[in-house]
């Protein structure tokens, strides 16, 4: 392990948010706040409502209501909202506020365009006033098939404004997997760009749809945004965006609704079978991102939010609804971000003034094999707080973002939750001290613990099974119209405990670590080793920029381990058999790889993140399932033939 560890100094402390809001009730440390938010769950969330001004049509008269069981909470009783006041109305009556920029976007070619937060609310209205000249109206779903484009904010917001149900879709999905969705919701229009640029090279989008629909028999309507260039030959289903915008009709009232109205279905990327939409409420979602985006990465009114991630991902939803309910501009990025070279990210953080920086593990590991220079060439001193999620993280890696290119000036915000949690259940905030690696502790609010098979907790520095004991707002209310499903993927395993199928354990001082998916836990001859484990030895060498680690059937040991490595640009030699020892070495014979391989590249998604079952399915030549969220699919034959040749 690394010693690194970033420490806030008093000036740093005195200024965030999260020490504003516990001395508010009188509590100094961040330990004592984390006790207070889950000793009485209902205080927590009613004391953040307050802190951030988060707006209720009608106050609510309690907080929860647990009456039908755990898994099935109500909350915020009696009250009627809608995410638009508190993420645009109460700003544009903000003079200070109205006129800032709500949206910055530049795309791959560096285009930019900006929107204040008065602006945001007018093309929000317009595009209410058109969907609902469409029939769009309460309860209806719709599919947001866009980039990252200012639309998407705008098209979330209309809907959300008129009480429509919202469903992103990953911008790279192909035809089976935007139908499979679109199926599965219901949905009776889509909202889709024509296209968009990665690596210069346009990504059909229209095209995908338009397969997509000869089973989708719900969708009625197809609205076009011309992101690329204008749109010709319109169906008798569609119509375009400016159109849209164009209707001379009264937007009409915001929609207040009851705090269980469903704002979002959030669609897990499962390996097989039909997807999993996760169900996400206005009161629900606004509550737990909001005070996310405050208190983890101490965003507020000025702060400028970048996340590099899709509509089609949580943080996609999260990155919105966040930032904007806390008053701060949210920067969009359309496109790769190697192009035209790996310091692309280093320049939006300077164009732009970025103040909170999303990125993923192996973003920054790719970035770094690249060979790029730290970027003493371009200004970063704006950036107050990293954000990462989706994957562990490597200690040389996280040193090399947090010590060289940051300077230990800023705090690493390394959260851990799901699609399903709708935010973290565990997070470090910047207030106290973040050892490398390290996701902190339990999120404010957020009752988590680590248990054994036996739901028994853990102790020491033991991996188990990481669970919920109570629930928080943002929780799914359940799976789209699938409750059965529901219980059965989280309730199931421990009876009255959430499970969320992520290994994790604690070191001797109380920081927590996680281990990674319990689905990437090898079993090799009677003892667990999470993937994360392997693949922290193997990038720990010179010339390894990325690793995977899988289990494969072992007629000796029920799995063994294989072990993929993709070289740093100019290394020619295979390190194959010396990180095979590496591994032995540090976790033990018996877990030294049977087989390790070098790979030109490994499969990852949009977002970043090595996709381990692929390479599993890759390796043994079985099905790989659902491969539409998958960047680089051509990796997956890559690997399939350098398994085979190599025996």
């Amino acid at each position: 392990m690394s010693d690194y560890v970033w420490t806030p100094t008093q000036e740093y402390v005195e200024k965030a948010n999260v020490t504003r809001f516990g001395r508010r009730h009188g509590i100094d440390s961040i330990d004592g706040l984390r006790a207070r938010s889950v000793a009485d769950i209902s205080w927590y969330w009613d004391a953040a409502v307050t802190d951030l001004g988060l707006v209720f049509d009608k106050p609510y008269s309690a907080v929860v209501d647990l009456s039908a069981g755990i898994a099935h909470p109500e909350w915020f009783i009696g009250g009627t909202l809608n995410i638009v006041d508190s993420c645009i109305t109460r700003w544009i009556n903000d003079p200070e506020v109205a006129g800032r920029d709500a949206i910055v976007h530049e795309n791959e070619a560096g285009a930019i365009r900006r929107l204040t937060y008065r602006e945001l609310n007018s093309e929000v209205e317009r595009a209410s006033a058109g969907l609902r000249d469409i029939g769009i109206g309460i309860g209806d779903a719709v599919g947001l098939f866009l980039p990252l484009i200012p639309e998407a904010a705008i098209a979330y917001y209309a809907l959300a404004r008129i009480g429509a149900v919202i469903v992103p879709l990953f911008s790279g999905f192909a035809p089976y997997a935007i139908a499979s969705r679109i199926q599965d919701s219901g949905a009776k229009a889509v909202i889709c760009a024509d296209g968009t640029l990665r690596r210069g090279k346009k990504v059909e989008m229209r095209a995908h749809l338009h397969e997509a629909l000869a089973t989708c028999p719900s969708v009625e309507n197809v609205i076009i945004v011309e992101n690329l260039s204008p749109a010709t030959d319109l169906r008798d289903d569609e119509v375009t965006w400016a159109d849209l915008l164009a209707s001379e009709s009264d937007p009409g009232p915001i929609v207040h609704l009851d705090p269980s109205a469903t704002l979002l279905l959030a669609y897990t990327s499962g390996t097989t079978g039909r997807p999993k939409g996760a169900v996400h409420t206005h009161a629900g979602f606004l509550t737990k991102t909001a005070s996310e985006v405050a208190y983890s990465f101490d965003v507020s009114v000025g702060g400028v939010f970048c996340w590099v991630t899709d509509m089609g991902w949580i943080m996609g939803p999260l990155s919105i609804t966040g930032s904007h309910s806390n008053g701060a501009t949210l920067m969009l990025y359309e496109g790769a971000l190697d192009v035209p070279d790996t310091t692309r990210l280093w320049q939006l953080v300077q164009r732009h003034g970025v103040t909170m920086l999303g990125v993923s593990p192996t973003l920054i590991r790719v970035i770094r094999a690249s060979g790029s220079a730290v970027p003493d060439a371009n200004d970063l001193s704006s950036v107050r707080v990293i954000g990462s999620t989706g994957e562990p993280w490597d200690p040389d890696s996280y040193e090399w973002l947090a010590s060289k290119v940051f300077r230990a000036l800023v705090p690493m915000i390394n959260f851990s939750g799901g699609t399903e949690v709708g935010g973290s259940f565990l997070a470090p905030y910047p207030v106290e001290p973040i050892p490398s690696c390290s996701v902190g502790g339990p999120s404010l609010g957020m009752d988590v613990d680590i248990v054994d098979d036996k739901a028994q907790p853990v102790s020491g520095s033991t991996v188990g099974e990481l669970v919920c004991r109570q629930p928080w707002p943002a929780m799914t209310r359940s799976v789209w119209q699938d409750d059965q499903r529901y219980m059965e993927s989280y309730w199931s395993t421990f009876p009255g405990l959430w499970r969320h199928g992520d290994f994790a354990h604690r070191d001797p001082q109380g920081h927590w670590y996680i281990s990674g998916r319990s689905d990437d836990v090898m079993n090799v001859a009677g003892k667990r080793l999470a993937s994360a484990e392997v693949e922290e030895v193997l990038t720990s060498h010179a010339d390894v920029a990325e690793a995977a680690a899988i289990g494969v059937p072992d007629a000796k040991k029920g799995e063994a381990v294989w072990a993929f490595w993709v070289a740093r640009p100019g290394v020619t030699a295979d390190a194959s058999e010396e990180l095979r020892a590496m591994v032995s070495d540090a976790l033990g014979k018996s877990f030294a790889p049977s087989r390790v391989i070098r790979v030109p590249q490994l499969p990852k998604t949009m977002s970043g993140k090595i996709a381990r079952r692929v390479v599993r399915a890759a390796s043994l030549g079985t099905d790989p399932g659902d491969l539409s969220g998958i960047d680089n699919p051509e990796s997956i034959p890559e690997i399939r033939r350098i398994v085979d040749t190599r025996g």
